[in-house]
């Protein structure tokens, strides 16, 4: 099997098409920066291209941390806590992440809460209340959500 060789790129080449990269989809610098270093730029070089597609708007953290938001309390059905731990490991600011959970609109976010309960109460196999009641909250946290929802959604089903 040929080894692939990494091609080095050129500032400007890097550019465009960490360009390209950033426009597919949203990213976070730290994606971006990551790229670079495969492309061959010294990390001076690097700085400058993230500094150069922030100014484009191509890179912007706030708007990822929104997009990201939506995306996992809106379709996979996060909670507030598993979706910080997952921008705080992607790097992104405090200051961004508490505005990408703007983003929650708390009605939806209890209405997936209860719909997450209802559905594994319905294939929960545990007999015992008490353990099936704990089991039920232990689900509930992991996807995220506060010990204080969960215990309340938990009361409404009794």
């Amino acid at each position: 099997m040929e080894q692939k060789k990494k091609k080095n790129y050129t500032p400007k080449e890097a550019l465009i098409k960490a360009a390209a990269y950033c426009a597919y989809q949203e990213r976070t610098q730290q994606e971006v920066r990551e790229k670079l270093y495969g492309y061959g730029l010294t990390p001076d070089e690097i700085e400058e291209t993230i500094v150069r597609l922030s100014q484009e708007k191509l890179i912007d953290e706030e708007r990822y941390a929104q997009a990201y938001v939506r995306g996992k309390y809106g379709l996979k059905k996060w909670g507030r806590r598993k979706i910080m731990q997952g921008l705080k490991a992607k790097g992104i600011s405090d200051y961004c992440v508490k505005q990408g959970l703007k983003e929650i609109d708390p009605e939806v976010y209890e209405q997936n809460l209860l719909h997450l309960l209802e559905k594994k109460n319905q294939t929960e196999k545990e007999k015992n209340p008490f353990l099936r009641r704990q089991k039920l909250a232990y689900f509930l946290m992991s996807k995220g959500y506060e010990n204080d929802l969960v215990q309340d959604a938990l009361k409404s089903l009794e």
